[in-house]
Order: C-alpha cells, then structure tokens, then sequence
C-alpha cells in the first residue's frame, strides 16, 4: 500500500521542534526480519541521530534533543516520533509489518504511539475511502476528522503536541481530498492506450513507448535533483536483475531541466544506472508527462505489452507489492 498519509508528509514536513532546550534521550529499539543494521533519526535543523545495533541485536543509543516531532527509518520505511524531555523509548516492531507492529513503552512514549497508530489509520482509510464516490468520501473524511479530534482531546498528550496535531487536521484534509481526485483520475486512465513519448536515449538516438510494444514497461518518472528518487534507485537496481530476461523493460525518464542534461548524462554514469535512461523533451511540461497529470516524482508507471495503462500510478520499487504484480504478469 502506497503510504499518502503518513503522518510526517503533512504535520511535520518541517519535521517540527517545539522545544528549544536539549534533554537527554534513551532509546532502544528490538526489529524482527529488519532490513538495516542501523536506524536514522533526524529532526529539525539538521538533527541526525545514528542508531546502531548491538551484538544482541539491539538498537541503542543515549543523546540529545529538543522536545518536538522527529522521523525514524530503517532504509526502507520510515515512521514519526515525539520526543519529550528525558524520554526513554523503547520500540518494538516486525520491519515486515511496519506500521501494522510498532509498539512504543517506557517513558514518555503516548505521542509516539498515537502518531504510530494515526500513520495506520490514516493507511486504511486511503484503502477503503479512496474506492468511494466523491460525496460519501467527503463524509467519510469528515468522520476522520472528528474522531482523530475526539482521540487526541481525551488523551493525556503534551500540550504542544496537543496543538500541533488539532492545527494540522484541516490541512490533511485538504490534501486528502486533492489526493483522492488524483487517485480518481489516475483510475480513469488505466486500460486505456498510454500516451506515448519520443525521448532523447542515454545511448544515443531517441527512443518511443512504441518501440517497446510486445513487452511489459515499467516507467520510473524521476530527476537527479530528487531525493526520494534516488532513494529509490537501489530498489529498482535490484528490480531490474530480478527480471532480467523476462519480457519486462524498465525505463527511467529524467525530468531535469535541459540545462541539467550533462548533468543528468553524469549521473547515469557515476552511478552505472541500467535499463533504458532517457530524457523527457520538456521536464514538466513535456506531453507525456501531462498527459498523466505528474505533479508529483517519483511516479512509476506500468504498461502492457499492447500500450495499455495497467497502472497509471504504480507501486514504487521498494514496495513489495511490485514484485507481486510483476510475478504475477510474468509468470
């Protein structure tokens, strides 16, 4: 499930300190089926906090930090947290079932937990309203609102937090809503003939979605400039050496500018990136990517061996469930 509502995409896109003061922190941390020997936590300001593990396999680590919101990840998924003065966090969790595991004890942990909880709330919702008409998802919104309202008024949270979550609810619905338009649309154009593009080949010459007919495509729209893109390319790396052979092409379109155009050439290079690299004519504004209404990168895109949209927004490499679409078409 592609993760729109994660809690830190909105409320703390500034990743948030609502504290100036630095207090101490102890966290530790316990991950079945992990997928990193170290997590990453990060805040405000540049804040970066390394968190290794131990010969008993426990991630540990004392430091400090204003109270406020900050992000963990492992190097695949990543989850929100509030850190008050003198926490002692300790999580548990199943990296395989991240959101639907984690569990925060010790002291100073009720934000966390909410957080962790409102990050999978807001997962299920995405499931099952975004399949609704437009009026009854409005509704639905709306329920959202008031419940997560109701839970963050009766709970005994820090009055900042408090204030940051209650200030945010109408910002997420706002962006819910421009989401679910997008989803919406995107729906529309899957199993229709995909719009084609004539792009400039890293290997020279130009090469069309035609040329490629008679084989799955699967497009990463992306740009050197973009963190999450890159972020993704590891994923997509191992993608691509999964399907080697398969009547699969993987086919990346920078949307750098023109200007960027060695640089992107560099990139490609420095980073020996396969499949087919091109570069989009017009960055944003080129037809192709219009036409499927991008506002957003990374996008990924999968086509059928006849041009026909399978999926207009596709799930990401480091998704597991690309490989089991993918298993499932090219079995």
């Amino acid at each position: 499930m592609k993760k729109l509502f994660v809690a830190g995409l909105l409320i703390f896109s500034t990743l948030n300190v609502v504290g100036q003061a630095k207090n101490q922190v102890k966290f530790t941390a316990k991950i079945a089926n992990r997928n990193s020997d170290t997590l990453v936590i990060r805040g405000a300001n540049g804040f970066k906090q390394i968190v290794p593990i131990s010969k008993d396999e426990i991630f540990a680590a004392n430091f400090e930090a204003p109270k406020g919101f900050y992000n963990f990840t492992d190097g695949t998924e990543s989850t929100s947290l509030f850190l008050l003065p003198d926490s002692e966090v300790n999580l548990t969790m199943n990296a395989k079932e991240f959101d639907e595991s984690i569990v925060y004890k010790g002291k100073g942990v009720n934000e966390s937990n909410f957080l962790a909880q409102y990050a999978l709330n807001n997962e299920k919702f995405q499931a099952e309203a975004f399949l609704k008409e437009p009026a009854e998802f409005t509704t639905l919104l709306e329920q959202k609102k008031k419940a997560d309202t109701e839970a963050i008024n009766k709970g005994d949270f820090d009055a900042e937090f408090k204030k940051v979550l209650l200030d945010s609810f109408e910002q997420f619905n706002q962006y819910a809503f421009q989401q679910y338009s997008s989803a919406s649309k995107m729906r529309k154009l899957n199993g229709n003939p995909s719009p084609e593009f004539n792009f400039d080949n890293y290997k020279g010459g130009k090469t069309k979605l035609a040329d490629l007919k008679g084989k799955y495509v699967y497009i990463d729209l992306w740009a050197t400039w973009c963190a999450p893109c890159r972020a993704e390319i590891p994923f997509l790396q191992k993608i691509e050496e999964k399907y080697h052979g398969k009547n699969i092409e993987f086919v990346s379109i920078s949307i750098d500018k023109a200007k960027d155009n060695e640089k992107w050439k560099k990139f490609v290079a420095d980073k020996k990136l396969g499949g087919i690299q091109l570069f989009a004519d017009k960055d944003w504004e080129s037809d192709f990517v219009v036409k499927y209404g991008v506002t957003g990168i990374p996008r990924f895109i999968l086509i059928d061996p006849k041009g026909n949209i399978v999926n207009a927004d596709a799930e990401r490499p480091s998704s597991p469930e690309l490989q089991t679409q993918l298993d499932a078409l090219l079995k």
